[in-house]
């Protein structure tokens, strides 16, 4: 399993994008996303929607789990990803790319996100 270098990580395994335009991406970690399992459902936070970092913004439901999502920023939701709406499966077969959750406009960034390297750590114990 490799994490893409160019995000940063939480320690709830989700995974944030470089701003572009000031908004970012949030999705979850390969890693997360094979410890729940088949993911079966999601429950995304709503366009317009306040965020807050390390607080729940929505949830994944998996064949063994409900899981709660959170948000690794505080910003506005300005995107949610409908295809995975749609097709939950997405988060498993393709975590960094086509499963990624909401786009968030960041207006406060937790100084604890971790390096590709410093999660690859964490997730090792």
């Amino acid at each position: 399993m490799s994490n893409p270098q160019q995000l940063r990580y939480s320690k709830e395994h989700e995974w944030l994008s470089a701003a572009e335009d000031g908004v970012s991406t949030v999705g979850i970690t390969e890693h997360a996303a094979n410890a729940l399992g088949d993911v079966v459902f999601v429950q995304l936070p709503e366009v317009g929607d306040t965020v807050s970092a390390g607080e729940t913004c929505g949830e994944l439901e998996s064949t063994k789990s409900v899981s709660d999502l959170y948000s690794p920023v505080s910003g506005e939701v300005t995107e949610i990803n409908e295809d995975v709406v749609n097709d939950p499966a997405l988060v498993n077969s393709a975590p960094f790319e086509g499963g990624w959750l909401f786009k968030v406009r960041v207006t406060d960034e937790p100084a604890d996100l971790l390096s590709a390297a410093e999660y690859d750590a964490f997730i090792a114990g």
